[in-house]
């Protein structure tokens, strides 16, 4: 019997079998061979669906695996069918199967015979760049890139764009600037999404000064960045505190008349409120709502806090009362920034408020808020309220913490109370969680040094030891807060203690002293052990 008469019959098993599992006879296996395989998938009278299931069978037989004319045969059939997600089904098999894996040019030349055709081998060779990029096999994915770049065939630029943003995310941003490069030299139409995704990898590695050198490169090409591709450069510039580099963005979009979207407005307000610049903050929003440019959540959460933080609490109401009218919803960021804020201002009620609004809302209470309401109680002499947070606050499955601890520890030594705090700090050293270096260096790296440093000044009274680790956190705060007769005071009291001072105490008392204009006591001998 010959091969197409083989395989002429296997096609009507197929047929007659429907929806059925295929079966053959022996006689029929025993004369089957890739050629009729090939035969078989070609056959122009049987459904695609039936293709694929027979293919599906010949897989699950170990003897009789399909071949690599056989998955290009069907992938050319599934194509002409449009079934897209199956026709990348057969290439991730040719990729995952090393018996089956040759050089691309092999490859595609294979295909050969009526399905040679310029549109089918253009779609796979598109896809098959997206399956190594899938298989994070990015060298394979440019040699299909160069392939079709030489043959004359175009890899989509959404196809691209996903290579990039694959690049990107496993941090080889030198392939992802210089395959970008290869898409402008190929002549591909680049959406600015496409190349601002670099831009934006370039500035999360904090190279700021290279990815605006690359958008000035682009530009000079022709192309158009926008308000995403600015946004991107400021928020970089804004991450590695480059003043400079903020100003060139904005005169860039100033004379490129590129209006700030509710982004851009949101960095902008951030930026000043942390220069100490609220007032210039306050303007930004202004001129925001004045544009009709809707506010979020975000920014009125941003500017919130702000106000909170220096002070400006009507504001900071006003402010949440604007919000809510708008129809936004305050997250728990929002009520613990009101929150905050009025627990330091001694507003207990005010807090009190805020926390049964934000529950009848459904926003639940978190760790931060819980401690945030316990230091207000303790600085406001209130340690039985704190002490009953403390008791909702495990109710609620939270774990008491080194902060927590800290906390009403604290507030026990300003209601005269020391007793109840020593239990407190035997009973949390049993568990671990005692005030410790850590909980200071917490506190520091908040921005809080004052209460890091009443922490470290309560340590004696607590029964707690105080040595060159916990003595190097608060003279580093102090310095960084430009507090250097402190720092020295500190430097000094440790000198007398027998407490040996490490580089790291000498190296940020050296750093505070731009910021104190005259020597101040004993800088000799810092400078003298230095040298040393």
């Amino acid at each position: 019997m010959s091969k197409q008469a083989i395989a002429a019959n296997i096609a009507k098993l197929i047929l007659k079998s429907g929806l059925q599992p295929f079966k053959t006879t022996p006689s029929l296996l025993s004369n089957f061979d890739s050629r009729v395989m090939q035969l078989v998938l070609s056959d122009p009278n049987l459904p695609t669906r039936s293709c694929l299931r027979f293919f599906d069978f010949l897989r699950q037989n170990p003897s009789r695996k399909p071949d690599l004319p056989a998955h290009l045969i069907l992938f050319s059939r599934l194509y002409r069918a449009r079934k897209f997600a199956e026709m990348k089904n057969v290439l991730k098999f040719i990729v995952n199967d090393g018996n089956l894996w040759s050089n691309v040019e092999r490859i595609v030349s294979s295909i050969g015979g009526e399905f040679n055709e310029p549109s089918i081998v253009e779609k796979f060779c598109d896809m098959l760049f997206r399956v190594y990029m899938d298989n994070r096999m990015f060298d394979s994915s440019l040699e299909v890139f160069d392939y079709a770049r030489k043959k004359g065939f175009e890899i989509d630029e959404r196809s691209c764009f996903e290579f990039l943003l694959a690049l990107k995310r496993s941090g080889n941003m030198e392939l992802c600037v210089e395959f970008l490069r290869q898409m402008v030299d190929s002549g591909i139409e680049i959406r600015v999404c496409s190349w601002t995704a670099v831009v934006d990898g370039l500035c999360k590695k904090g190279e700021v000064v290279r990815a605006k050198a690359l958008m000035d490169e682009l530009v000079c090409k022709g192309f158009k960045p926008s308000v995403i591709t600015y946004n991107t450069l400021l928020n970089g510039y804004i991450e590695i505190k480059d003043v400079g580099g903020v100003n060139e963005i904005l005169s860039l979009m100033e004379k490129n008349v590129v209006d700030y979207n509710v982004t851009t407005y949101t960095m902008l307000i951030e930026w000043y409120s942390r220069s100490s610049k609220i007032e210039e903050a306050e303007k930004l929003f202004d001129e925001m709502l004045k544009k009709g440019i809707e506010p979020d959540v975000y920014i009125y959460t941003s500017i919130i806090n702000w106000n909170c933080k220096f002070g400006n609490m009507k504001r900071a109401f006003v402010l949440f009362d604007e919000m809510t009218e708008r129809r936004l919803v305050p997250n728990a960021y929002t009520y613990g920034a009101l929150i905050n804020g009025a627990c330091k201002a001694g507003e207990m009620k005010a807090a009190e408020m805020m926390v049964n609004d934000m529950q009848s809302k459904g926003v639940d209470v978190n760790r931060v808020i819980f401690n945030t309401l316990m230091d207000g109680y303790c600085k406001k002499g209130m340690i039985d309220e704190a002490l009953r947070l403390q008791n909702i606050m495990q109710q609620k499955g939270f774990e008491i913490d080194a902060f927590t601890c800290n906390i009403i520890a604290s507030g026990f030594c300003r209601s005269n109370r020391r007793e109840e705090a020593k239990r407190l700090l035997l009973t949390m050293e049993e568990r671990g969680v005692a005030p410790n270096v850590v909980s200071f260096n917490g506190e520091r790296a908040s921005g809080n040094v004052d209460r890091a440093l009443e922490l470290f000044n309560e340590m004696p009274q607590l029964g707690l030891n105080r040595n060159v680790v916990t003595y190097t956190v608060i003279i580093s705060g102090l310095s960084k807060d430009g507090r250097a007769d402190e720092a020295f005071k500190l430097y000094d009291e440790m000198n007398k203690e027998g407490i040996v001072p490490d580089d790291g105490i000498y190296s940020s008392l050296i750093a505070s002293l731009h910021k104190v204009g005259p020597l101040v006591s004993g800088l000799e001998n810092v400078v003298d052990r230095i040298e040393t």
